[in-house]
């Protein structure tokens, strides 16, 4: 890998603000909800589905951040306690450390998949551009550095448009329930829909 000159300014990052893009944009806009529950049932239930995507895709890109985030934070830690291993020595109690903590997920049954999981990967690498995460080792505290605060703050701003889409989706479900309880809900019409 070639060294940067040094004061050399690096390209700008990508808006982390805006994971998800132009989708998650307009689940989150504040008159989205408002207007929803408006809609026909049909129109409800395909909302629902269309947020639940959404919050998949976002998952999906969390755990990508926060696995190249993990691996910067130790490495810094790794120099800093001047530990002799490697970090590939390191990575199972990386992985270990990950799968003991608390989960942060809302204990949702998910039904399915990220719908582009190359498009999020690229967005995540987007955000520390001159700095090759595939050779971390090699990288200079500096790059590292700024590596973990570009992903950590990315990560705040995911996690936030995450929530909020979670707080669309459970918008969504409500006003489904309260259609089925109130007898406003076609159940033939639903299983019709579902059999599409």
């Amino acid at each position: 890998m070639t060294a940067r000159p040094s004061g050399e300014a690096r390209p700008v990052t990508p808006d982390p603000t805006r994971a998800g893009g132009a989708a998650v944009d307009a689940l989150l806009d504040p008159g989205f909800l408002e207007a929803a529950v408006q809609r026909p049932m049909a129109d409800v239930r395909r909302l629902r589905r269309q947020a639940e995507q959404e919050e998949v895709n976002l998952s999906y890109t969390r755990r990508l951040l926060q696995g190249r985030l993990d691996i910067v934070r130790r490495e810094l830690q790794r120099r800093a306690e001047h530990d002799g291993r490697s970090l590939v020595d390191l990575l199972p109690e990386i992985l270990a450390e990950k799968g003991r903590g608390p989960a942060h997920g809302l204990g949702r049954h998910q039904t399915v998949q990220p719908a582009a999981p190359e498009e999020y990967e690229s967005w995540v690498n987007s955000l520390t551009p001159g700095v090759d995460l595939s050779a971390v080792p090699e990288l200079s505290d500096a790059d590292l550095e700024q590596a973990a605060r570009a992903l950590a703050a990315a990560e705040g701003s995911l996690s936030e448009r995450r929530r909020g889409v979670q707080q669309v989706m459970d918008g969504l479900a409500a006003e489904l329930g309260r259609r089925y309880r109130n007898g406003e809900a076609d159940v033939a019409a639903l299983l019709a829909d579902e059999g599409r």
